[in-house]
């Protein structure tokens, strides 16, 4: 009988969702302008990859896993849609007050993952904290038209990508070589 162990997707979720939650931020904050570079990696690393770590997920047979890699995959794409369908001609532009509520939404259910955590890594459930940050700054940001509460909310959200990327790199690190390399304040 062959190996059985399944492969880990967390990590690939996780830098999925870190990796894109920096660029987008990086806009937020005031670095870049929204360019194709934050569609794209919205797309396929934060949207198509993330939601291959969540079916993935489900054949391990972690629900928490699969709700929040599928959910945030199809966020990404979602969010990728509501900006590129009115360039398209498809939509009309979004209504900021709406795309607040929208963000708000996002934040309600990421409260909730984040409860979903507390029996888990302790770097997991900063990255959920943080992002439960970030779409409530997020949210009222765009409801209120605060261009300064979106900076803020963008430098809440390279941290937040950032503490994903780490997370991902301690777990994958720390599998390869059987001991921590990076802590992650995994529960044994």
């Amino acid at each position: 009988m062959g190996n059985t162990k399944l492969a880990n997707p967390a990590p690939l979720g996780l830098m999925g969702f870190g990796m894109t939650t920096i660029l987008l931020n990086l806009h937020n904050s005031g670095f870049f302008a929204l360019d194709s570079v934050i569609l794209a990696m919205g797309i396929f690393y934060g949207g198509i990859a993330q939601i291959f770590a969540g079916l993935l997920e489900y054949k391990k047979g972690n629900t928490f896993g699969l709700t929040a890699f599928t959910s945030y995959g199809s966020f990404w794409l979602t969010l990728v849609a509501i900006l590129v369908m009115p360039k398209m001609g498809l939509a009309d532009a979004a209504n900021g007050h709406f795309l607040g509520v929208y963000l708000g939404l996002w934040g309600v259910f990421t409260l909730f993952m984040f409860f979903g955590t507390l029996q888990g890594a302790r770097m997991l459930q900063f990255v959920f904290l943080s992002l439960t940050v970030l779409f409530a700054l997020l949210a009222v940001g765009n409801i209120v038209e605060s261009e300064s509460i979106i900076h803020i909310a963008g430098w809440v959200g390279i941290i937040c990508g950032a503490s994903a990327i780490y997370t991902a790199m301690g777990e994958v690190l720390n599998e390869q070589y059987g001991r921590t390399v990076l802590p992650i304040g995994e529960k044994h």
